[in-house]
């Protein structure tokens, strides 16, 4: 077990999650938070099968937010039925009670997979073009030189083929790639082929920037 460095409010409030299980089946739970804090969530009361890395969609009153599923509590154990969610747009009100000042959590449950490429969370323009289909417009969540997660409310199936063209300030990378996962209603991921080395070192660059402004990269995902 990791240690946090940053505080969490102990509060249990009922909130909805929602999005696709491992078999890909759409579910909409309520469950009760844990504790809370800006960068993520624990919460209890899940009989769900979810997978690491994963985003769900969680309410809480009328506000909603995405996480990704951090770790999952091991059956048997005293966090069975808990998972850790990290929330990928923490700048975006959620609570209507006051909360720890954010800060990294490299809390983990259990083994988890590593990413070969840490990723970090930003807010990029892409144009997504679907191979044989058709093209159009999102925003990249969380970025690494392996891949991406787009949020978008268009549907595409795991191994669909596309081209993504991120814009990174006033220059566009370009890959090719393959749709990993996807959450419906609210984004895919991209794992990317092809990336150039040049557009390999525009983003090692970006995200060399944007690294400190968020303390710790996305850790614990798929690509």
């Amino acid at each position: 077990m990791g240690k946090r460095s940053e505080p969490r409010l102990d509060i249990q409030v009922p909130v909805r999650i929602f999005g696709t299980d491992k078999s890909g089946s759409v579910f909409s739970r309520k469950v009760i938070t844990v504790n809370v804090s800006r960068a993520g969530i624990e919460v209890a009361e899940v009989e769900l099968q979810l997978a690491i890395g994963e985003i769900v969609g969680l309410t809480y009153a009328s506000k909603r937010g995405h996480f990704r599923v951090k770790w999952i509590g091991t059956l048997g154990s005293s966090k069975e039925g808990h998972v850790g969610l990290l929330n990928i747009a923490p700048e975006k009100p959620l609570w209507d009670f006051a909360i720890p000042t954010v800060a990294s959590d490299t809390y983990e449950a259990g083994a988890v997979e590593r990413r070969k490429h840490p990723r970090f969370r930003c807010q990029n323009a892409v144009e997504v073009h679907v191979e044989g289909g058709p093209s159009y417009w999102g925003n990249v969540a969380d970025l690494s030189l392996g891949g991406c997660y787009i949020e978008t409310p268009i549907p595409l199936d795991p191994g669909t083929k596309v081209s993504v063209a991120i814009w990174i300030e006033q220059t566009k990378v370009i890959s090719q790639g393959t749709v990993i996962h996807r959450t419906p209603g609210l984004g895919i991921g991209v794992r990317f082929h092809h990336l150039s080395s040049a557009d390999q070192g525009i983003i090692g660059l970006f995200l060399g920037r944007v690294s400190p402004l968020f303390r710790k990269p996305l850790r614990n995902l798929t690509t």
